[in-house]
């Protein structure tokens, strides 16, 4: 199994999962935190990317 993350974006709620990616933004899924661009912001309210914090969730 393939511990994915979960982060939350603190301004707004946007959840992006490392298991499913955002390919609307070109973001692959299975793309891992850290190797997403520095100046990459939130798709919905614009945030930085430092604006998101690591969640743990329970997957099944």
């Amino acid at each position: 199994m393939n511990d994915y993350a979960v982060y939350v974006c603190t301004q707004c709620g946007f959840e992006y999962d490392e298991a499913k990616g955002w390919p609307e933004d070109g973001i692959a899924p299975g793309t891992r935190w850290e190797d997403i661009p520095d100046d990459w912001s939130c798709p919905d309210c614009g945030a930085a990317k430092t604006d998101f914090d690591m969640v743990d969730i329970e997957r099944a």
